[in-house]
């Protein structure tokens, strides 16, 4: 008999997101822009490119911070996109990689804010909770993709990839 511990989040599913970021690509695991970047031309970009993360589920920033530096990221974690926004990494962030769904601020909330601030920096959205409507309305907002957990780590660098080439001197306010 297995024992499961109780989810300590009714919001949130209880995972071990280490293993999950190998899983095939699904309907919700798009990136809208241009072709990924070779292995060969992207040590440049990501040498120069500060990649914030926010996700209030640690595992998921562990693994995340984990892959993006494996790829020569510089990569700076969140717990909350107030602990981003208060932090120095506002001004410096090249990409910003959110959850959707966090207490107090939403990922949603958070590009709505910076874009009302005029932050134009390039947002990868995660989501456990994958809705239409939702993701029709991240991408309205200017977001880059919308990636469902779990996703695969070739999906997540291709996204990242093509919103650094978008995103390129575009990021400030």
């Amino acid at each position: 008999m297995e024992f499961i511990a109780p989810n300590p989040s009714p919001h949130k599913p209880k995972y071990n997101f280490t293993t999950l970021i190998y899983r095939p690509f699904s309907r919700w695991q798009r990136c809208y822009g241009k072709r990924s970047i070779s292995a060969s031309e992207r040590p440049a970009l990501s040498t120069l490119s500060v990649i914030s993360v926010i996700d209030d589920d640690a595992s998921v920033r562990a693994a995340t911070n984990n892959l993006l530096r494996s790829h020569g990221y510089t990569v700076h974690t969140f717990a909350s996109a107030e602990d981003f926004l208060r932090s120095a990494q506002v001004n410096g962030t090249a990409c910003v990689i959110a959850d959707v769904q966090m207490p107090v601020l939403s990922g949603l909330d958070l590009l709505t804010l910076m874009r009302t601030q005029g932050y134009r920096v390039p947002f990868i959205f995660i989501t456990a909770f994958p809705d239409e409507s939702v993701r029709d309305r991240a991408l309205e907002a200017g977001a880059i993709a919308f990636l469902a957990k779990p996703f695969a780590a070739p999906t997540l660098i291709k996204c990242l990839d093509s919103a650094l080439q978008r995103g390129r001197g575009d990021a400030g306010p």
